[in-house]
C-alpha cells in the first residue's frame, strides 16, 4: 500500500484526490485546516490533520504522524492554494505574504521536512497554474497568487536537479480554470471548462505513474491558455 499526503483536502480537488486514493488502497494523509467534510467520509485509509499551513508550528503534526506510523512517504500532493483577487495597487504586502505563506513558502517546508521520508520512487507533485506559466494569458487581479504559482515552478525544477540522485522525482502540473470553490469565491461569474473531479482523476494517474517518465517539468493541463 502506499503512503500518500494530501494538503487542501477539505474540498475541491484535493477532496476528490483522497477519495480517489483511498479506493484504490492507499494509505492517505489528508491535511486541512478545516477537517471536518473528511472526518464525514468516515474512510479507514484516510487520516486527517488540522493543519494551518500559515503556521510553521504546525508543521510538526505531519512529521510526527509520519515518524510513527509511516516508513516512507510515497507521494506528496501539494495542493493546497489561496487566491486573492484584487486590483495590484490595492494588494498590500500582507496580501502578497498571507498568498505565498500558503503557496509558496508552505510548499517549500513541507517538502523540506518529509525529504527523510521520501525515498527512490518518492514523487513529489506540485499544483501550480497557468497563471504562473510565462507567457500565458494573466487573469488581472492575481497578481499575488499567479506569481506565487511562478515560484513553486522554479522552486521544484530546483528541488529536481538538487535531489536528481536520490531517485526522488519533483513535477509541477500548471492547471488551467477547474471548477472549483475558490474559483467561485474569485470569480463567482466564470465558468470553468473541468470538474474537480476530472481533473482530481488526471492528478491521481500522474501521481502514482508521472515519474517513471518526469522529472524537474512543468505540464500545462489545460485545453485553454488561461
Amino acid at each position: 500500500m502506499k503512503n500518500i499526503i494530501v494538503t487542501g483536502s477539505s474540498r475541491g480537488i484535493g477532496f476528490e484526490l483522497i477519495q480517489l486514493f483511498a479506493k484504490n488502497n492507499c494509505n492517505v494523509l489528508a491535511i486541512s485546516r478545516n477537517i471536518d467534510p473528511i472526518k464525514k467520509l468516515n474512510n479507514k485509509h484516510i487520516t486527517t490533520l488540522s493543519v494551518d499551513l500559515s503556521l510553521e508550528s504546525d508543521f510538526n503534526k505531519v512529521t510526527d504522524y509520519v515518524q510513527s506510523n509511516w516508513e516512507q512517504v510515497d507521494v506528496l500532493i501539494n495542493n493546497a492554494g489561496k487566491l486573492a483577487n484584487k486590483p495590484f495597487t490595492e494588494t498590500s504586502t500582507q496580501d502578497f505574504l498571507e498568498v505565498y505563506k500558503v503557496n509558496v513558502f508552505a510548499v517549500a517546508e513541507l517538502t523540506r521536512i518529509l525529504i527523510p521520508h521520501l525515498s527512490k520512487g518518492s514523487h513529489v507533485v506540485t499544483i501550480s497554474s497557468m497563471g504562473g506559466i510565462q507567457g500565458s494569458v494573466k487573469f488581472p487581479g492575481l497578481s499575488a497568487y499567479s506569481s506565487s504559482k511562478g515560484a513553486v515552478i522554479t522552486l521544484s525544477e530546483l528541488l529536481a536537479e538538487e535531489y536528481k540522485d536520490s531517485g526522488i522525482s519533483f513535477n509541477v502540473l500548471a492547471l488551467g480554470a477547474v471548477q472549483t470553490e475558490m474559483l467561485a469565491e474569485a470569480f463567482p461569474e466564470y465558468k470553468a471548462p473541468t470538474t474537480a473531479l476530472e481533473m482530481a482523476n488526471y492528478i491521481y494517474n500522474f501521481a502514482l505513474t508521472g515519474n517513471q517518465i518526469y522529472n524537474g517539468k512543468v505540464l500545462q493541463v489545460s485545453s485553454s491558455t488561461p
